[in-house]
């Protein structure tokens, strides 16, 4: 009869192997990453590099077509003398106070007010002569405002800043732009009174002459032209202002 074979001690110790772990695998995958990590950067950084200096150049071109032209400074100055504002006097119709300002001496002279100061009075009278009245109607943005005393208090216009010429535009850089300019006074009927090198500013002495062009709107309004020059910066829709920082 066949015989049973008993199993060798061999066979019985044989126990199922393990996988080893696929580490080499892992690590190539980790490194392809790290490399493809590590060039996909550069590129982000070469591409927003040339964007910059693409934008910069784009900028300073388009810039450098976009000049002041001498029309647009020519509104841009008009508007900003206007926007200055004119050279006025101020002074009031009814009792005054005493001593009076020498401004109202330089009105009387010029026949617009007539001024009742007795010596021993504690104030004046001053009342707009019927030229004066007449003179004030033609004369644009003139204010008249009641005091609480019932007196009224006048602010009149006497010149107003004119342009003569634009004489040089000099890009400082994109959207930025020096203007050389000439401007000069131009006096009302009333501002020619006022004028520091007319006869009736004239005959005032050397101290109320200094007053009356410190704080009574007296200026040298028949001068020559005077230069000047402004720093403008292009605003929105191609408009251009004065530049502060």
């Amino acid at each position: 009869m066949p015989t049973v074979t008993e199993p060798t001690n061999q066979a019985a110790q044989r126990q199922p192997e393990t996988p080893a772990p696929a580490e080499p695998e892992l690590f190539a995958a980790e490194i392809a990453m790290e490399k493809k990590s590590s060039n996909f950067v550069p590129l982000i950084f070469i591409v927003g590099l040339i964007v910059v200096v693409g934008g910069t150049i784009y900028y300073f071109v388009k810039g450098a077509k976009e000049v002041l032209s001498v029309p647009v400074a020519t509104t841009s100055i008009n508007q900003t003398l206007k926007a200055q504002g004119p050279a006025t006097v101020s002074f009031t119709a009814g009792s005054v106070d005493k001593p009076l300002d020498p401004q109202y001496e330089l009105l009387a002279k010029a026949g617009m007010v007539a001024v009742n100061n007795p010596k021993t009075a504690p104030k004046a009278t001053v009342t707009i002569s019927g030229p004066g009245e007449t003179l004030l109607g033609n004369i644009d943005g003139v204010q008249k405002d009641k005091t609480l005393t019932g007196a009224t208090k006048y602010q009149v216009p006497l010149a107003v800043r004119t342009l003569v010429s634009v004489d040089k535009v000099t890009m400082i850089r994109p959207h930025l732009a020096k203007v050389d300019y000439t401007w000069r006074w131009k006096p009302n009927r009333l501002g020619q009174e006022f004028d520091a090198s007319g006869s009736l500013v004239k005959s005032f002495s050397s101290w109320d002459r200094t007053t009356l062009i410190k704080s009574y709107g007296v200026d040298f309004y028949s001068a020559a032209p005077t230069t000047a020059s402004i720093v403008l910066m292009e605003q929105n829709e191609g408009v251009w202002k004065p530049y502060t920082e």
